[in-house]
């Protein structure tokens, strides 16, 4: 009393099986996906370094040293310095070099009024598409700054704002 009708059930039973394993291999086997809500990861990561770089640059190099590097920079207007210093202090890494940049401008109070000047310009690789972000950080100043043409600083100690767009190209 053996007939084929058993044969019929035991392939489409292996079938199945070797369906349901191969879903199985494929959905375990498939790459994370990059949602929308992880890409403000990097951002927030090139954002606190250039925090940390910003923190470090204000640190006085020793305890008897009375003015910070960042402090010197923005005094003597060296804004190609305050550029090296910054990039170097950001590109600390084990090989190539990051591909970063960077602009910066110093917000000042005269008076009653407040005032911006360009202290570092961006390069040409600024295209306004790149997703820069921003830093900022209080710098105490114990006198005026060197003479900057277009820019009445009064001649006073006083706290700038020193803000940093940073991206990378």
């Amino acid at each position: 009393m053996v007939n084929d009708g058993g044969q019929l059930y035991t392939m489409e039973g292996v079938a199945a099986g070797l369906i349901m394993l191969l879903t199985a291999y494929i959905v375990i086997s498939t790459t994370s996906i990059y949602t929308p809500g992880d890409t403000h990861i990097p951002d927030m990561q090139l954002e606190q370094l250039g925090s940390d770089v910003l923190a470090m640059m204000d640190t006085p190099n020793a305890k008897d040293d009375d003015k910070s590097d960042l402090e010197r920079f923005i005094a003597d207007n060296n804004s190609d310095g305050f550029r090296a210093a910054f990039l170097d202090y950001c590109n600390m890494t084990a090989g190539d070099t990051d591909d970063l940049h960077m602009s910066a401008s110093v917000t000042y109070r005269s008076g009653d009024s407040v005032g911006e000047y360009q202290f570092v310009g961006a390069d040409n690789t600024w295209t306004g598409r790149e997703s820069a972000v921003r830093v900022t950080r209080w710098v105490q100043l114990s006198e005026r700054p060197a003479v900057l043409p277009g820019v009445s600083i009064e001649n006073r100690s006083q706290a700038v704002l020193v803000e940093v767009l940073l991206w990378r190209a």
